[in-house]
């Protein structure tokens, strides 16, 4: 699974560090960030046991942004998730799913788990392709960040199939900039567009289209954004 890069963003608690570090030795993972974390010491490199190469080799960064460069796709996880269709942020799949989605999928995918207290902020959440969940009683849903890790490392270490070439990063940010540009030309409501280009984001990261899908798409975006323009 070297395609995977597991990102904690501003761990509170070495421990758990390690405790990912452990896992990710467990399932064949080994592209550790780490957004503004705590200091690594002792702790981490106990609880990463034979892990300890991965804490080592574990690239710290000062923004999201860094963690995420490079990657096609960004997951989001939380355990605190609505049950209605407004909030797109916080709409998920399960774990399992996710893994489901992602058989041979070949590109580079980061995922992200967040703050032992707080998780994600929503901001964080936006730039997100997918929010995946792992379902828990409703009296205790929140998992230890890294038993929920441990879970989601397991699910797509199962991944064996092969899928179509997915596009790349650049190419999916042109088609929502394509998006954003539609919205624009049919004066679509401005109180409404950052949760419509929120919805029209994770609809594209759940259904992880091919290279020609995208391509399609982006043309019919254009085409019509073009049009629409010189019309008026």
């Amino acid at each position: 699974m070297g395609n995977v890069r597991i990102i904690l963003v501003s761990p509170k608690f070495e421990g758990n560090i390690g405790a990912v570090a452990r896992s990710m030795a467990n399932f064949g993972l080994d592209e550790l960030y780490l957004v503004d974390p705590c200091e690594i010491g002792d702790e981490a490199y106990r609880r990463s046991k034979h892990g300890n190469y991965i804490l080592d080799g574990s690239r710290t960064v000062s923004t999201l942004e860094e963690a995420v460069e490079g990657c096609l796709l960004v997951v989001g996880t939380s355990g605190i998730v609505t049950k209605g269709e407004k909030n797109y942020t916080r709409i998920p799949i399960t774990a399992e799913e996710f893994a489901d989605r992602m058989k041979g999928y070949d590109e580079k995918v980061a995922i992200l788990f967040g703050r032992e207290d707080i998780g994600l902020l929503q901001e964080e959440l936006a730039h997100c392709d997918l929010l995946i969940t792992i379902p828990a009683d409703e009296s205790y849903p929140v998992l230890n960040i890294s038993h929920a890790a441990a879970i989601v490392m397991y699910e797509i270490s199962q991944c064996v199939t092969s899928q179509p070439t997915p596009a790349d990063r650049n190419e999916k940010e042109q088609m929502f900039t394509f998006f954003d540009e539609l919205l624009d030309s049919i004066d679509y409501p401005e109180h409404r567009k950052e949760g419509t280009a929120v919805m029209f984001r994770r609809l594209m990261g759940r259904a992880v289209p091919t290279k020609w899908e995208y391509a399609t798409i982006l043309g019919v975006f254009g085409d019509a954004s073009k049009k629409i323009r010189k019309d008026h």
